[in-house]
């Protein structure tokens, strides 16, 4: 009797390296067990992106999978089929599995835009990311769906985007909106932030960490200490996890918002 229950029990889960930060086991299992659900939601971290077959072949029972750092971008390949936005995106955070055919959504830019909504001012027309990564690639979807003119900010010298030497106190005048899409900061490693010139920030500016643990990450506290509207991922990371179920069980007409 066991064994079939186990059967016939849906499973879920998250891949990326390391994994040891995330929530998502408890928000997704507390759900199963407060709606009545039948399902598991377990880690499933991979040390290269080129494990990621091997996963799905070794743990045929998993029928949806969230990607979180570093493989947004890089487990793309593997999949057989991608979403029309995750393919302009560049990156995925949701793959759906049936029928043995794995296809990937991009859940963040749903996520990021409902809960970067009710914040935006009018003086909000300017944004600086942090970061170049997958996770960066969502915001700035929505920030050109948003008509917001945002510039990239990465460690490496490049023509097309800032690096952090060029990021003057001019600038941040010039950018209300920070967002940080590195994985500075996130828990253990809690000390670290973006080196960018904080003693420029005011009220007028809004500070958004895609990290939500630990909860005011130092990125957020050097903001808060100058008077800017911060917010963590949190929010965020619930509303992807909400529109990743309803494309699991075929429940959400992806990608309206």
């Amino acid at each position: 009797m066991v064994e079939l229950k186990q059967l016939m029990t849906s499973v879920y889960g998250l891949t990326g390296y390391p994994l040891s930060h995330s929530f998502s086991p408890a928000y997704f299992n507390a759900k199963f067990a407060r709606e009545g659900i039948d399902a598991q939601y377990h880690l499933f971290p991979i040390e290269h992106a080129n494990e990621f077959p091997a996963l799905l072949k070794n743990h045929p029972e998993i029928r949806g999978l969230n990607v979180t750092i570093p493989y947004k971008e890089a487990i793309a390949p593997y999949l057989d089929e991608l979403d029309k936005v995750a393919e302009e995106i560049g990156a995925v955070n949701c793959i759906d599995i049936r029928d043995q055919k794995t296809k990937g959504y991009n859940t963040d830019v749903i996520g990021f835009e409902k809960s970067l909504l009710p914040l935006l001012q009018p003086h909000h027309k300017r944004a600086l990311i942090l970061g170049t990564g997958g996770a960066s690639k969502a915001v700035g979807y929505v920030l050109g769906k948003l008509g917001i003119e945002y510039e990239k900010v990465t460690r490496q010298k490049s023509q097309s985007f800032f690096t952090y030497e060029d990021i003057t106190p001019g600038i941040i005048a010039d950018y209300a909106l920070i967002f940080n899409t590195t994985p500075l900061g996130m828990y253990p490693k809690n000390n670290f932030c973006p080196s960018i010139p904080y003693e420029a920030i005011t009220e007028r500016h809004l500070l958004y960490d895609l990290i939500y643990n630990p909860e005011e990450t130092k990125f957020l506290q050097q903001g808060k200490q100058h008077g800017a509207t911060i917010k963590n991922g949190l929010e965020m990371l619930e509303l992807q996890a909400e529109a990743a179920w309803k494309i699991w069980n075929n429940k959400y007409h992806y990608p309206t918002v």
